[in-house]
C-alpha cells in the first residue's frame, strides 16, 4: 500500500498528467510504467557494471556503448525538447525491442505500446518528479510497477466492480514459502495480473536453490517456470516488465479468460498460487463444462477454485485466496466445491486472513486455501489457523508494525506434528474430516474455534451507590472550601 510521501510525489506526478490533458487512466499507468521500466533498466545496467568489477567477469550488457545516452542517469539532466526528442524517437523505440525474441511475451506485448507523453515540459517535470521519488529508501524494497498499478486502481475507485485486488507482497510471500516451489516445477497464476505471485516465486527460487542450479535448471527457470494468463492488456505489459527485470526473458503470458470453453489445460501445471477474481460473475454459455460439472455457478471466485484443481497434474500443489464466502457460503455451488477439496483432494489448511489486509479497496474478509490435487481424497485433518496481523496495520494507512502472524503461519505449517494437540482456543489447531462433513463441508475458522471468556466480577449494587454517594459529598465540600476561598 502506498502512502505518505510516496503517495504524495505519485499525486503531483499524476496531477502532471492530467494537467496535460491526459485523462485516460489506464493511459496513465502505461506510461508511468514505461518510465518506471526505463528507470529499473538502468539499475539492472548499473547491477552488471558492479558485477564486472567486482569479479572481472564479463556479463552481457542492455545498453551498448553507442547508447549509453539511453540511460536514465544521463537523459535525466537533458534539457526538455533534446530529452523530448530522444525519448520519443529513439528510447521507447529501443525498449520495445529490448528482448530480441519476437515470439516472446514481452515482444508480444510490448508491440502496440505508444509513448504518449504530449509535451517536452510534462515530461521533464515527470521524470524530475519521479527520479526525487526513486530516492526514497522505501521505494528500493517495494515492487513499485505493482504498488502503482494498486495505487491507481484505488484511484480509479474500480476495484470492487471486477474484483481486482492486488495480493500484498508480504502475504504472496508467505504463500510461496507454504509451497516451497523447486527449479524444476512448473508454476501457474491463471489470474496474473502484474505478476506478482510468478516474481515471488522466481525470488524464491533464486534465494533458495540459486547456487545450485545447472544450466538445465537456469534454462528452465529462464523459458519454463512461470505461466500467467490475464484479460488486461495492460496488466499483461506490466507483467512482462515486470518479469524481464527479474531475469525472465520468456515466461508464458498469455491473454486468456482463464474460465472460459478456450482454455482446455489439464493436469500440466505442478503450482498454482493465484488471487483470483472477487464478486464478479461471467456469461453461463461461455464457461468450461468440465467447471460447472464440479460447481454449477457464475460465480468466479469458485470457478476459478475448479479451475485450479482442473489444470494442476496430480500430486500438483496449490495456494489460493477466497473470499470467506467461499468457505461457509450455503449454496449448492459453494457446498459442492468445499465437498470436492475435501472428498476428492487433499485439503491441508485454511487460513483466515483479517479484513484490513484489503481493507484499501473493500474491507473484504479473506482466506487461503493450501490443498494437493489427487483425484482419490487423503483429506484427514485441516490445519485451521486464525491471522490477526501480517506486519502492517490494519487501517487504510497500512504502516508497518511489529505484530506479524506470519513467520509462525509458515514455521507451524512446515511442523504439522507439533500442532496435534493444540486446543480449539489456540491461535492454530486442526479440526477432522468426520466434522467437517457433519458440518456441511463449512471450513470457517468461527465454526470451530472455541472462545474462552473470562468471568468478570463487579462490586454490588450497593457498593457503587454508596462510592457514587462518597464522591458527590467530596465534590460538594471541595466546591465549598472553593467558594469560601473567593470569599462567597
Amino acid at each position: 500500500m502506498i502512502t505518505g510521501e510516496i503517495k504524495n510525489k505519485i499525486d503531483s506526478i499524476w496531477d502532471d498528467f492530467f494537467s496535460a490533458g491526459m485523462s485516460e487512466y489506464l493511459t496513465v499507468i502505461e506510461q508511468f510504467s514505461y518510465l518506471m521500466f526505463i528507470h529499473s533498466l538502468d539499475e539492472v545496467e548499473n547491477e552488471t557494471e558492479q558485477y564486472e568489477k567486482m569479479s572481472g567477469e564479463k556479463k552481457e550488457h542492455i545498453f551498448p556503448e553507442d547508447k549509453q545516452k539511453y540511460r536514465w542517469h544521463i537523459f535525466k539532466t537533458f534539457e526538455e525538447n533534446e530529452l523530448f526528442t530522444l525519448m520519443n524517437k529513439e528510447i521507447f523505440p529501443f525498449i520495445k525491442k529490448i528482448n530480441a525474441n519476437e515470439e516472446s511475451a514481452f515482444a508480444r506485448y510490448m508491440k502496440d505500446a505508444a509513448f504518449s507523453i504530449p509535451s517536452p515540459q510534462t515530461l521533464k517535470a515527470v521524470i524530475t518528479k519521479l527520479d526525487e521519488l526513486f530516492e526514497n529508501p522505501e521505494v528500493q524494497t517495494r515492487d513499485m510497477l505493482g504498488d502503482i498499478y494498486e495505487y491507481v486502481l484505488s484511484k480509479m475507485n474500480s476495484s470492487g466492480q471486477v474484483g481486482m485486488f492486488r495480493t500484498p507482497k508480504q502475504i504472496r510471500d508467505m504463500m510461496v514459502q507454504l509451497i516451497r516451489p523447486q527449479p524444476m516445477d512448473k508454476i501457474c497464476d491463471p489470474a496474473c495480473g502484474t505478476a506478482g505471485f510468478l516474481i515471488s516465486s522466481a525470488e524464491f527460487i533464486r534465494d533458495t536453490y540459486g547456487n545450485k542450479m545447472g544450466d538445465k535448471e537456469w534454462e528452465h527457470y529462464s523459458k519454463g517456470l512461470l505461466t500467467g494468463f490475464d484479460t488486461g492488456s495492460t496488466m499483461l505489459k506490466i507483467s512482462a516488465m515486470n518479469l524481464l527485470l527479474h531475469s525472465i526473458h520468456e515466461p508464458h503470458i498469455a491473454y486468456q479468460d482463464s474460465v472460459s470453453k478456450n482454455n482446455e489445460i489439464e493436469g500440466e501445471f505442478d503450482i498454482i498460487l493465484a488471487n483470483p477474481p472477487f464478486t464478479g460473475s461471467v456469461n453461463k454459455s461461455t464457461i468450461a463444462e468440465s467447471l460447472t460439472n464440479v460447481c454449477s455457478t457464475t460465480k468466479t471466485e469458485l470457478l476459478f477454485v475448479a479451475l485450479f484443481i482442473r489444470m494442476l497434474k496430480k500430486g500438483g500443489r496449490c495456494a489460493c485466496i477466497v473470499p470467506d464466502g467461499v468457505l461457509f457460503g450455503s449454496s449448492n455451488a459453494h457446498k459442492a466445491l468445499r465437498k470436492e477439496l475435501v472428498e476428492n483432494h487433499q485439503l491441508a489448511a485454511v487460513i483466515s486472513m483479517p479484513s484490513g489486509v484489503f481493507k484499501p479497496y473493500a474491507g473484504v474478509s479473506t482466506g487461503i486455501l493450501v490443498f494437493t490435487k489427487t483425484g482419490a481424497g487423503g483429506t484427514n485433518d485441516v490445519w485451521f489457523y486464525d491471522m490477526k496481523a501480517d506486519g502492517y496495520s490494519l487501517d487504510d494507512k497500512r504502516q508497518p508494525i511489529e505484530a506479524n502472524d506470519i513467520p509462525d503461519i509458515i514455521k507451524r505449517f512446515h511442523n504439522l506434528e507439533e500442532e496435534k494437540n493444540h486446543k480449539r482456543t489456540e491461535q492454530s489447531f486442526f479440526v477432522p474430516k468426520s466434522e467437517i462433513v457433519e458440518n456441511g463441508y463449512d471450513l470457517s475458522i468461527n465454526k470451530y474455534k472455541e472462545v474462552v471468556y473470562e468471568k468478570v466480577e463487579y462490586p454490588a449494587p450497593s457498593v457503587l451507590i454508596k462510592e457514587i454517594k462518597d464522591l458527590q459529598n467530596e465534590i460538594s465540600n471541595d466546591l465549598s472550601e472553593l467558594e469560601k476561598m473567593l470569599g462567597e
